[in-house]
């Protein structure tokens, strides 16, 4: 209930009650969210019921698999996890002024990148940011958009073919796409061609992983070309794995594969004309980073820089000062 003497009371019950229904949604039921939010569930009914009236419409409907948000629900979540993400950052932003970098953050990468950076930025970040406690995930392109897209992290090192996401960002670097193959084509070809390629029993990722599949797609249409496709995998690991077992080619934005042992892979060739991906980094386009999220996205432009003049990559030209 609202306090007359207090009139922010209103609004700290409606966050409470935001937060509550969140949760809710989340969880799939009452009696989950309940044990989540250490609330009793008649208690959590009435918060919701409450501010069902507030809005004046239906939030919540019930069914044979749970609760479920109506229409008007599922707009309201979006929203408030938006809000309750912001408001959960506050403090960090007003104590961030003079302190040192402190916090939490989530760092997604692209799983093709890394096995080359991980170990690295973990290492060297906890030297130049003793404060900041890095949470790090891999993924392909679409699923790190949207774990920036859903708050789940805060910065993304991802691939891109175009810049169509609403999301703020930085590209770093481009990166061609090479040929990988478990054993050498006939004639061990530094370049191979398209049409040769289309020719190939290839391995691609399957058509809902992102844009590597969508610029391999598209330039195989603008050459009139269909390619011999004998597998399509679900994640970067079980591509390459099928290519280990001989299945087929895959096309991949890597021109070293040493980190997967000597000898697996023969040596990748560039394809001819180029297929390029953009390498960016993300972060939200509607919430400020906190200070220590600005300190990390600061220090990964600066230290993917150094790091892709020292790697073995082929096919690489940074891009991030222009």
């Amino acid at each position: 209930m609202e306090d007359a003497g207090n009139p922010t009371g209103g609004i700290v019950m409606q966050f409470r009650q935001l937060r509550y229904f969140v949760k809710i949604v989340e969880a799939g039921s009452f009696s989950r969210a309940a044990s989540v939010v250490h609330v009793a569930q008649p208690a959590l009914s009435q918060q919701i019921a409450e501010l069902e009236e507030r809005l004046g419409v239906t939030l919540l409907q019930r069914t044979a698999r749970g609760v479920l948000p109506t229409a008007a629900g599922d707009i309201l979540y979006k929203e408030a996890s938006v809000i309750l993400h912001q408001l959960d950052k506050l403090p960090g932003l007003a104590r961030a002024r003079d302190a040192a970098p402190e916090g939490a953050v989530g760092l997604s990468i692209m799983s093709s990148l890394a096995p080359k950076m991980v170990s690295g930025i973990l290492e060297e970040c906890r030297k130049t940011l003793p404060k900041v406690t890095l949470r790090v995930s891999d993924g392909d392109s679409l699923g790190l958009e949207r774990r920036i897209a859903s708050n789940a992290d805060d910065i993304a090192v991802i691939y891109e073919d175009e810049f169509v996401t609403p999301l703020s960002r930085k590209p770093l670097f481009t990166q061609r796409l090479f040929l990988v193959s478990r054993e050498p084509l006939p004639g061990d070809p530094a370049v191979v061609s398209l049409q040769q390629v289309a020719r190939l029993p290839i391995i691609l990722p399957g058509p809902t992983r992102g844009c590597r599949r969508d610029l391999i797609d598209r330039m195989f249409a603008e050459s009139e070309l269909t390619p011999t496709v004998a597998l399509e995998a679900d994640s970067l690991s079980s591509e390459l794995w099928a290519v280990r077992s001989g299945v087929g080619s895959s096309i991949l934005p890597a021109g070293d594969m040493s980190q997967f042992g000597s000898g697996v892979f023969a040596k990748p060739v560039l394809i001819e004309p180029a297929m390029v991906l953009s390498c960016s980094i993300v972060h939200s386009g509607s919430l400020p980073l906190t200070s220590a999220a600005a300190a990390v996205h600061d220090f990964l432009i600066a230290y993917i820089k150094r790091r892709i003049h020292e790697m073995d990559m082929p096919g690489t030209q940074w891009v991030g000062d222009n």
